[in-house]
């Protein structure tokens, strides 16, 4: 085998590594937080508000930290710290299947989303190391399809693992707790054969780059983003978004209750949206280019937020499982394209900060979302959480509409706008001198 061929070989098996330990991780992560939901959901007399906490001091307390976190990715060792985030992660799982409270639920789960905090960030900006540009969208579509596997096989597993071991609306507690003590001690396994996947990865992790730069302290993912008009409307479209979006995390249970399906039911939603996701991040994969990843951003984002209506109007349970499949498959071409875009246009020093600052903004507008989700959703029941999420998702479409018609150079890249092409050859005009 030539060495050119050996190295395209190596560099793909190491993105299907890190995508199979991602899909791995999120997928005992997402078993753990659907039963978390649920779990807490029925303790608390079937409190959608419950639930609105639940996914704030998660979801929304991993914003806040994103910042620190994902300078850990560009200050030390990438592989290192994804390692130690696994590990630590799997600790809190541990941890969380003794807790004998809603109370102690929830604590003890916020702690452990701070702990594997740093996991997306830091893979995100590790991939340009691991592959050729021409390869960067193949292997963003790996990552996405391996964790957008995990958001399809997760929820069904902890959800089921629930309702089997705890049936019914109304279940006995010792049994919920039970339920939940053996998912996460599952999710618990899933961080430590991730950490072991990444620590045998191949390839390098980080770039070279001098100690210092131009990219120094937590805040320069945030500057670098807001200096660059593309990565400005990514970041604020996203927050948007989700503003609205968000709310259909506290709406699913109740949702799928509305029908008369349960815990499976809602574990259904989330599955199914996976691997709506999952497909559309392998035709991603497949079929983008760098010219090519703006656009499908846009044209994602718009498709999304009409889905979004047509699930909340839906008047049947399979029609509605149908447009959440094709909601998933939006959201995989939205994320193998936001990820292209972010790492093409962003240098290796500051990456981890960028794509966390993203993940930041996102995550602090999630938890806005869960903050008032479970108000909106008890007093305008289900339906209304989707007709918000696809009304702020057409906003998004808006605010990213220009950049993406006409994205232009990254800041980094600038003095590329004033190059000249080779001159290969000077003829003279000899009729000229006469």
């Amino acid at each position: 085998m030539r060495e050119g061929a050996r190295s395209v070989a190596t560099s793909r098996t190491s993105v299907r590594r890190v995508a199979l330990a991602r899909a791995i991780s999120l997928a005992g992560s997402q078993a753990a937080f659907a039963a978390l939901a649920y779990i807490v959901y029925r303790l608390t007399g079937n409190s959608a508000a419950w639930v609105s906490l639940t996914l704030l001091l998660t979801l929304g307390l991993q914003g806040l930290v994103q910042p620190v976190a994902s300078w850990f990715g560009d200050r030390f060792d990438r592989r290192r710290v994804l390692v130690i985030s696994d590990l630590l992660a799997a600790a809190g799982f541990v941890a969380l299947a003794f807790a004998r409270s809603p109370a102690q639920l929830v604590l003890i789960a916020a702690v452990t989303a701070i702990l594997e905090s740093p996991v997306w960030a830091v893979a995100a900006a590790a991939i340009p190391n691991l592959v050729d540009d021409d390869d960067l969208s193949w292997a963003n579509g790996q990552v996405a399809i391996g964790r957008n596997i995990g958001n399809f096989i997760g929820p069904l597993i902890g959800t089921a693992i629930a309702a089997a071991i705890a049936p019914g609306e109304h279940p006995p507690v010792d049994q919920l707790y039970a339920a939940g003590a053996f998912v996460f001690g599952i999710n618990a396994v899933s961080f430590v054969a991730s950490a072991w996947l990444i620590g045998r990865t191949p390839g390098r992790f980080n770039d070279e780059h001098p100690v210092g730069g131009d990219h120094v302290g937590i805040r320069a993912g945030f500057r670098y983003a807001m200096s660059d008009r593309v990565l400005r409307a990514i970041l604020i479209g996203w927050s948007v978004l989700i503003l609205g979006a968000g709310l259909i995390l506290v709406a699913e249970i109740p949702y799928a209750d509305a029908f008369g399906q349960g815990a499976f039911g809602y574990g259904m939603l989330n599955a199914l949206w996976g691997g709506g996701a999952a497909v559309g991040a392998i035709l991603a994969g497949r079929w983008l280019t760098a010219q090519r990843e703006p656009q499908t951003l846009l044209v994602s984002f718009f498709l999304g937020g009409v889905i979004m209506f047509a699930i909340g109007w839906s008047p049947f349970w399979i029609l509605a499982l149908v447009l959440v499949v094709a909601e998933g498959v939006c959201e995989g071409f939205a994320t193998v394209s936001e990820q292209g875009l972010l790492q093409r246009r962003t240098p290796d020093e500051v990456r981890s900060r960028v794509v966390g600052a993203v993940e930041a903004a996102t995550l602090l507008a999630m938890a806005i979302s869960l903050t008032v989700g479970g108000p909106i959703v008890d007093a305008l029941g289900p339906r209304a959480a989707y007709g918000i999420g696809g009304l702020t998702t057409v906003a998004a479409t808006l605010i990213i509409f220009s950049p993406m018609r006409h994205p232009g150079l990254p800041p980094h890249q600038a003095d590329k706008a004033f190059e000249f092409g080779p001159i290969d050859r000077v003829t003279v005009d000899e009729t000229a001198r006469s």
